[in-house]
């Protein structure tokens, strides 16, 4: 249930809250679902194949990741309301960007700009953010962020395609370059004047732990971190959501036309996917405050584990209800908890080193889902087969973070 004290929270800490959401809801325009409307007219104005534009969209995204870990590190190391004005500036510049590709190697750099400053640096100041500067309130202050992702979702895509038709994709995308200069820069500037604006200066959490027993984890180094086993045996899970959920929503008209449904079907149902995440999100980040997001993760492949197994055997149009729903409930789970789990075990001050480093691996993972699926399907196994594949990739990284966590514990 979502309590009251829920909505006393975020008015409380309305001002920072609501930070976080803005910076979740921008990293919209470098997220796969909102560059993928795109993807028709780039490929009828380049010439490029469904291969070609994959292949284009893998390396842009590939080269993002390998810089994150670099770029992500700065948030230790410099002013919250500095870095942030200068993420969205490099995301306005890879929004006009669009305007000026003639070819495939400009076309890269836009999709690397926009996957670098959108998917990852904004996402990473929404989540790192919170994660930090909250401790009792961590879960909360998480779901709340995370809510922008889902609006985006919910209200882009449709603003998106509404703007190609009238002004063209150039303009379309060329048009988020004047809402962030205009707009988004400042109204982050202003949400931040005052507020924890040095994050390494003044590195308190605004949320202090409850009790007098209470203390904060030691905070680790991110080579200290990597001298760690346990993150080892957490990384197959947490890659299980990017990997699986990427492919899937790359191949969703295959699995519509493999069951006979129509597309129109599976993509209006989105909807129930995003006010399922809203939903889990809510209740996750309660839920984390009270039992610790280290309780959580290990929960979160099994709706996972479920959905792929539900779409696997049944044919029914309406089963996408119940595969969108559980979908929704990993996700809501996933976005509150993991980010909050790597602040109870390796600490807040090294925070951003250790997220960009585990973000750019996820990032990897969102490039190599809709090929591993593409093969798979290629080799002569049915889009069925594949998901009970995947259902058993989920057990085996549900089972590796249990034993992680027990380490944990002893």
């Amino acid at each position: 249930m979502i309590s009251i004290d829920l909505f006393k929270f975020a008015f409380d800490n309305r001002r920072f809250v609501t930070f976080g959401f803005l910076a979740a809801f921008t990293s919209s325009f470098g997220q796969t679902y909102f560059i993928g409307i795109f993807g028709p007219e780039l490929q009828s104005e380049f010439g490029l194949s469904h291969t070609s534009w994959g292949t284009v969209y893998m390396i842009g995204t590939l080269a993002s990741a390998t810089l994150l870990p670099i770029s992500g590190k700065l948030i230790d190391h410099m002013p919250l309301r500095r870095y942030t004005f200068w993420v969205c500036v490099l995301l306005a510049i890879a929004c006009g960007s669009t305007i000026l590709i003639t070819g495939t190697l400009t076309l890269i750099l836009s999709i690397f700009l926009l996957r670098h400053a959108g998917q990852g640096l904004m996402s990473h100041i929404a989540i790192t953010t919170m994660a930090r500067n909250f401790h009792a309130g961590r879960g909360r202050a998480i779901s709340i962020a995370t809510l922008g992702y889902s609006v985006g979702e919910a209200l882009l895509p449709f603003l998106a395609v509404a703007a190609i038709a009238a002004f063209g994709w150039r303009w379309a995308y060329g048009g988020v370059t004047l809402y962030l200069g205009l707009i988004g820069i400042p109204i982050f500037m202003k949400l931040q004047k005052n507020v924890c604006e040095n994050l390494l200066e003044d590195p308190t959490p605004l949320i202090q732990p409850e009790g007098n027993n209470a203390q904060y984890p030691r905070s680790w180094s991110r080579i200290e971190v990597l001298g760690d086993p346990r993150i080892y045996l957490l990384l197959p899970g947490l890659l299980a959501g990017p990997i699986i959920l990427t492919a899937m929503f790359f191949h969703h008209l295959t699995l519509a036309d493999f069951k006979g449904w129509s597309s129109a079907w599976i993509t209006g149902s989105y909807i129930v996917y995003a006010i399922s995440t809203i939903v889990t999100a809510l209740i996750a980040g309660q839920l984390i405050d009270r039992l610790g997001a280290v309780r959580l993760v290990p929960l979160m492949l099994i709706p996972l584990i479920l959905a792929m197994i539900v779409v696997a055997l049944f044919r029914n149009p309406f089963i996408v209800w119940l595969y969108m729903i559980l979908l929704g409930i990993n996700i809501g789970i996933a976005h509150t908890s993991v980010s909050a789990m790597w602040a109870e075990l390796y600490g807040v001050n090294h925070l951003g080193a250790i997220r960009s480093l585990t973000t750019a691996i996820s990032v990897f993972g969102t490039a190599l889902g809709p090929l591993t699926m593409g093969s798979l399907i290629d080799w002569g196994l049915d889009i069925e087969q594949v998901c009970l594949i995947f259902a058993g990739y989920c057990v085996i990284g549900s089972c590796l973070m249990n034993v992680a966590f027990r380490k944990s514990s002893t």
